[in-house]
């Protein structure tokens, strides 16, 4: 691809390079979330900002590049809510409920991240894989369970030697599954997993459910 100069500037309208890409990464992650990656178009992105497919080649490169900087997004955002989790002042089974409720809301909350993780998982995790910022970004919220955990074991209060990654799978396994699997999951079951008045009840489940496997007593069985 040949590259792309800069657009020259217009003296009485400089628009702001920061502002410019969260516009167009809002609206490809939205286009990338309804059709897929294969499914999108630049040029689709382009008409609903306030921009030029010729500045969208310019602030990312091309399409993929474009999906990779809206997955690294995403990613970012439940990355920075885990960092700013504080469970420092609690014991460790109200902590690690918090934890949980945190990926929780987060998930609820961002329908088109459950989307893009699911493309991204349709194309084997090429895109992540390729990513110089997602292999790094790890995840804050796995130094948060060892320490809970740890805590947890050293007060008696947990009985499973359990692996923070395995924990983290459980919490963020039935987080994803309510919101990615809610159309064909009401419609085979008649229950809708996303009702607003069901919603407590599926968060204090989730709490529920990991402490019960955090506290349970190995030798009763």
């Amino acid at each position: 691809m040949t590259s792309v100069e800069e657009p020259p500037r217009s003296a009485g309208r400089v628009r702001d390079a920061a502002r410019t890409r969260a516009e167009i990464l809002d609206v490809a992650t939205q286009e990338f979330a309804r059709a897929g990656y294969d499914g999108a178009r630049v040029d689709e992105i382009a008409a609903r900002t306030r921009t030029t497919k010729r500045m969208i080649y310019y602030y990312f490169g091309g399409k993929e590049q474009l999906f990779t900087a809206a997955l690294e997004r995403a990613y970012g955002a439940i990355r920075e809510a885990e960092r700013q989790l504080d469970v420092e002042h609690l014991d460790p089974v109200a902590a690690i409920r918090r934890l949980a409720e945190v990926t929780f809301d987060h998930h609820e909350r961002h329908p088109d991240f459950i989307r893009l993780v699911s493309i991204e998982n349709i194309h084997g995790a090429e895109h992540i894989a390729a990513s110089g910022k997602l292999d790094r970004i790890g995840s804050p919220a796995l130094e948060v369970i060892r320490r809970i955990l740890a805590a947890g074991q050293e007060s008696g209060l947990f009985t499973a030697d359990v692996d923070a990654v395995d924990l983290h799978a459980v919490i963020s396994s039935f987080c994803f599954f309510r919101v990615a699997n809610r159309h064909t999951f009401g419609v085979l079951f008649g229950r809708n997993l996303v009702d607003p008045g069901q919603r407590e009840h599926y968060r204090t489940m989730l709490g529920d459910m990991v402490i019960a496997y955090l506290t349970a007593d190995r030798a009763a069985g």
